[in-house]
């Protein structure tokens, strides 16, 4: 069997796998258990040399699939995902070390002590510590660990891109459900506000995200991995699904963080190819933006219009609302009078949180990692930042070869501005900005001397 039947086997698997755990959705449980054990035997049992790769393999379905489990409730805990993601690559490190030259995300991790700290002393009585704590830093150390076990760490083209196809499968899994759960959208329309009912019955700002996510690595795929028209069209198919459940979720965030991430993609892809290649990116671009028109013209005619007064930032009589970013100005203005208010040590781990709850009984978390880590670690949060910004752009003026580094490093500051890091994609995203890509050598063939 072909690599190309394999690929094409393995996406009519997980779309099977959406129809039968919306079916019986007890089945998730055990999958989500599954997983835990198939890709533990995989890194524990398997040979020294596959240990990395499948420990990046792991983390990327995991990544994947994380939002898919939160939706059918089928996870073990909330943040389970992080939590695998952070076993997994301490697994890794104690089987393949790290590399010393990754000393800032010691320091990063460090950094994030003192606002935990302070939140023991500031945080209400209502408020449960652990539990406070772990919601907010969970991504963070994911992030810190996740960026030590890859800093630097040798990885093949070829593997990256085997990467990027267990991201993407799962979100297969994903967008199948999401019309299973919803295939009339008409009748959940409810104006211009994001969408539930379209998005799973689940939150639309992770759901837009995680398929935003899916409308990139669908991109690497079409553009790199889709030597044969079968594959251009089953890939482009795919894209169009994950783009158009995507809009339909009318949250905006993650398709804009999409399409910075493609564009990103695109821009690395087309400067580094030949004249040759850059012909066939061309005709392949004109098939993607086709299909992204058509995807776009067929969401709106489904939402009666709903969708372009969405993105034009208005209500569904046409009115212009005052705040483009759905109320997030607001909280990031509340977040920069806390670091204001406490700027050295900052107000303790989720206390922005607690605030609000105390306030106006909302409790909104954060939806933007900046001004989050500047209210709530103060000074120290700037620094984390500067070393989460600096740290990758110094490694990548040594090393040029990862293809997609622009991209990982677009999608997770592009998410963390909007969703915060809720979710583990951009943790990961981040930390595959850090390896170092070989390129594959062709075995030579030397002439036995009779």
């Amino acid at each position: 069997m072909s690599k190309n039947d394999t690929y094409i086997g393995l996406v009519l698997l997980h779309i099977a796998l959406a129809f039968v755990i919306f079916t019986f959705n007890a089945t998730a449980k055990f999958f989500f258990v599954g997983l835990i054990f198939y890709f533990l035997i995989k890194i524990v049992f398997g040979p020294s040399k596959d240990k990395v790769i499948n420990v990046l393999l792991a983390c990327a379905y995991f990544v994947g699939i994380e939002v898919f489990f939160r939706m059918t409730k089928s996870s073990l805990a909330y943040e389970s995902a992080k939590y695998l993601i952070i076993l997994f690559m301490i697994i890794g490190m104690f089987y393949k070390g790290i590399s010393g030259k990754g000393y800032p995300y010691f320091l990063y991790l460090i950094l994030l002590v003192p606002a935990i700290l302070v939140a023991s002393v500031t945080l209400s009585y209502n408020a449960n510590f652990r539990t406070s704590v772990a919601f907010v830093l969970s991504g963070p150390v994911c992030l810190g660990v996740a960026a030590l076990f890859c800093y630097d760490r040798k990885v093949s083209s070829k593997d990256l891109i085997r990467i990027v196809k267990y991201i993407s499968l799962p979100l297969i899994s994903t967008t199948t459900y999401l019309f299973l759960y919803n295939p009339s959208i008409k009748e959940t329309l409810s104006g211009t506000a994001s969408n539930a009912a379209t998005s799973g019955g689940f939150g639309p700002n992770q759901v837009a995200t995680v398929l935003g996510m899916g409308m990139f690595v669908m991109v690497v795929r079409f553009f790199l991995k889709s030597p044969s028209l079968i594959l251009k069209i089953l890939n482009v198919t795919i894209l169009a699904a994950m783009t158009f459940r995507a809009i339909i979720t009318f949250s905006r965030g993650g398709v804009v963080a999409a399409i910075i991430v493609i564009l990103a993609f695109l821009w690395s892809l087309f400067f580094k190819s030949t004249l040759k290649q850059k012909n066939q990116i061309i005709t392949s671009f004109a098939l993607f933006v086709v299909a992204v028109i058509v995807t776009w013209v067929i969401s709106s005619n489904l939402t009666f219009g709903l969708i372009d007064k969405r993105y034009a930032n208005q209500d569904a009589l046409g009115r212009e609302k005052q705040d483009i970013t759905s109320g997030r100005i607001t909280l990031f203005i509340e977040e920069l009078e806390g670091f204001q208010d406490s700027p050295f040590l900052g107000v303790g781990v989720n206390k922005t949180k607690d605030l609000r709850a105390e306030r106006d009984g909302t409790g909104l978390p954060s939806h933007n990692e900046v001004g989050r880590l500047m209210s709530e670690h103060g000074i120290l949060g700037i620094l984390i930042l500067l070393i989460l910004i600096f740290t990758p752009l110094a490694y990548r003026g040594k090393n040029r070869k990862n293809l997609l580094f622009y991209a990982f490093l677009s999608f997770w500051f592009a998410t963390i501005n909007h969703s915060g890091m809720r979710i583990a994609a951009p943790s990961f995203m981040y930390a595959l900005a850090l390896l170092n890509i070989t390129n594959e050598k062709n075995p030579i063939h030397r002439k036995q001397i009779k």
